[in-house]
């Protein structure tokens, strides 16, 4: 007899009419329990089309709230969400959307002492993480729990998605062995996104997410799904398990994140506490420098400060005398997150002769959230 209530059957109908798919299939998604990594760009669209298959359970792990910057591409919130926390508004929506679903909420971020807790009551996760300590994180957890990770990344126009862990397949690791130099990882609050990419992907996701459960269908373990937007081409690259990689024997976080400063202080960077001292100190005041473009400037800027792009500044044909740029000052450089200033210090240093320099640590964004609360963030 099947478990499904009436109203279930009336909902999925269209699943039960699908010789492939059926009362079975059904049924074990309602039997199911997803945790979903993020209620971001990826998570949103996963989110809501596995509450619309009927997944009985829905966990959410997020501790970020909704920026009117997120809802170009964050489909699950309104502007009326804004300063909400992003795992309560998705979960309200949710259980608007279907109320047989259960969801559960976990805002927090995650870490390796909470991962493996978090994951065990859940028989799969997606991944809809921005960095790279959270991605080998989620696959180290994933590997010591066997639970099957559904992978997915976006960077401009560009995305992914993959199946790891899943019956002896490939893992994360296997992809990625180790993860990129820091000063070569993307930073993800400096990163643009087309808005629809993040759909895309997260329904591959979503459908990836079903066939694992239902076991329908052949699901991307041992395929690396790219995806390009602009021409909608698709290539799949065969992976193989890797048993050297794929071997976990501790939860450890590697040791950087995107946006997030290292305990350790890169001596070209000051603070948003020590820029402040300086400026408010009198006397001979550093000077100011925004690399950002003129859309972000005119979202929220720091008083008295001059503005030349990145792009502008490293071009060929930049010349220092013609702007007014003083070498001989001491220089401060900022951006939205502390990776194009970090640039622009290299290039202003290594090229124009600046000797008293410095980047400013985590951007306009770390200077919002520690001294100016009401200012603009985007």
């Amino acid at each position: 007899m099947s478990s499904l209530s009436s109203r279930e059957i009336e909902r999925y109908q269209r699943h039960l009419t699908l010789p492939e798919f059926g009362v079975e299939a059904q049924e074990a998604l309602k039997g199911a329990a997803v945790l979903m990594i993020g209620a971001g760009g990826l998570g949103c669209p996963a989110l809501q089309y596995l509450a619309a298959a009927g997944v009985g359970t829905l966990g959410i792990v997020d501790d970020d709230v909704v920026a009117r910057s997120n809802l170009q591409r964050q489909v699950l919130y309104t502007d009326a969400d804004v300063g909400r926390p992003k795992a309560e508004a998705a979960a309200a929506r949710l259980s608007a959307m279907n109320p047989d679903v259960r969801v559960r909420i976990h805002h927090t971020r995650l870490s390796a002492e909470n991962a493996e807790a978090l994951f065990r009551d859940y028989d799969l996760i997606i991944d809809g993480s921005d960095n790279f300590v959270t991605r080998y994180l989620v696959n180290d957890a994933c590997v010591l729990g066997n639970k099957p990770l559904i992978y997915g990344a976006i960077q401009g126009f560009h995305g992914q998605a993959s199946v790891f862990n899943y019956r002896g397949g490939p893992t994360y690791r296997c992809l990625f062995p180790t993860p990129p130099n820091p000063e070569d990882a993307p930073n993800c609050a400096e990163l643009g996104v087309l808005g629809v990419l993040p759909g895309l992907i997260g329904l591959v996701q979503a459908t990836e997410a079903i066939k694992v459960i239902t076991g329908i269908g052949r699901p991307l373990s041992g395929v690396l799904l790219l995806w390009d937007a602009l021409t909608m081409q698709q290539q799949r690259l065969e992976l193989k398990r890797d048993p050297e990689s794929a071997k976990v024997t501790e939860l450890k976080a590697i040791e950087y994140q995107c946006g997030i400063p290292s305990a350790e202080r890169n001596p070209d960077e000051i603070s948003a506490q020590e820029l402040q001292s300086r400026l408010n100190a009198g006397g001979a005041a550093p000077q100011l420098l925004d690399v950002r473009e003129a859309w972000e400037r005119e979202i929220c800027h720091l008083p008295s400060s001059l503005h030349i792009p990145l792009g502008e500044l490293q071009s060929p044909d930049f010349q220092l005398d013609q702007s007014e740029l003083d070498p001989s000052r001491p220089t401060v450089v900022y951006c939205k997150a502390g990776a194009r200033s970090m640039r622009a210090l290299h290039t202003l240093r290594s090229e124009h002769g600046f000797s008293e320099i410095l980047s400013l640590e985590g951007g306009i964004l770390q200077w919002a959230e520690e001294l100016n609360p009401q200012m603009a963030r985007y």
